[in-house]
């Protein structure tokens, strides 16, 4: 039967439900491409970075904004992001609260470090930055913001995530970023990153000795659903000058003794009887032989206070 004849339903055919479900896809596609920018995108970026021709791009904005996932800046006339978005981010959030679980941990580790502390995710062949905490240490580095994503084994938290897939899926991830990798990481090639994956899981923490961006250094390990797969990574980030060979033993330290209360909070989250409800929180003082040796103005500071921001997505 030509697909032109063949019907769902009784009375709609084939082709027009492909139509439509490709629709749908290429709207899902720009909804997670305005996400990637945190100032808002124009019109023109969303046809460059989309592929799509500006008229389908325009209307299928405008669908996104009829259905208030996406709002148009009435200045700039960026596209940003919807008020219906973060209601779904925030209902999403209850069954995936990795944010909310680590953010004890992201504080502690930034308050205890001075320096500045990450929450990444994988996305397919991606790893996507979703919290940043600030350190007190003067001298920050900014190789990585809230939304950005970089192919997986780019950054410390990208690699950490990739040393602990299959080998084939490393191939699998390394061919499909070919081409971005060669395009933005001009420091990246295959054989390098099959190098940090090596060193990675002889280590047992991530390192990333500033191929983003010169001068800055990152520390990271990966965070595990009671199940054993992958929830995201945690990760610090600092100044060359404060990323020596001691120190880092000292901050993976630090990084991992998080880990293990991440992990019992995901632990309680996941139990058959759900949370617990005696207000207990878990310990994340870790003794005092494991703490990383603090080396700037962070030392004695009280931890700043913060305001939770969800990540729209």
């Amino acid at each position: 039967m030509d697909i032109g004849e063949a019907r769902l339903g009784g009375d709609q055919p084939v082709a027009r439900e492909i139509g439509g479900a490709q629709s749908v896809d290429r709207a899902l596609a720009l909804l997670s491409l305005i996400s990637r920018h945190a100032g808002g995108v124009s019109l023109s970026t969303v046809v460059e970075e989309s592929g799509l021709n500006r008229a389908t791009g325009r209307r299928l904005l405008l669908a996104l904004m009829r259905s208030r996932l996406v709002e148009q800046e009435p200045v700039s006339r960026r596209y940003h992001l919807g008020e219906e978005a973060f209601v779904l981010g925030v209902l999403a959030s209850r069954r995936y609260g990795l944010l909310d679980v680590a953010m004890e941990s992201l504080i502690a580790l930034s308050a205890r470090s001075g320096d500045t502390s990450f929450l990444s995710v994988r996305r397919d062949a991606f790893a996507v930055c979703l919290h940043r905490e600030e350190g007190a240490y003067p001298i920050r580095t900014h190789a990585l913001e809230v939304g950005d994503r970089h192919p997986l084994g780019v950054g410390g938290g990208s690699l950490a995530i990739l040393a602990t897939l299959p080998d084939a899926e490393i191939e699998r991830v390394l061919a499909a970023n070919r081409e971005i990798m060669a395009a933005g990481y001009p420091l990246y090639s295959p054989e390098i990153v099959r190098e940090h994956v090596a060193l990675t899981r002889a280590r047992g923490f991530a390192v990333n000795p500033g191929l983003v961006l010169p001068n800055s250094w990152a520390i990271a390990k990966v965070v595990h659903y009671p199940d054993g797969r992958v929830a995201g990574a945690l990760s610090l980030s600092a100044i060359d000058s404060r990323m020596g060979e001691t120190r880092q033993d000292e901050l993976a330290s630090l990084i991992g003794h998080e880990v293990k209360a991440v992990e019992a909070r995901l632990q309680q989250m996941f139990a058959p009887d759900g949370p617990r409800q005696d207000n207990t929180r878990t310990q994340t003082t870790p003794p005092a032989d494991k703490r990383a040796a603090p080396t700037g103005p962070a030392s004695g500071q009280p931890a700043a206070r913060f305001e939770l921001e969800r990540i729209r997505q």
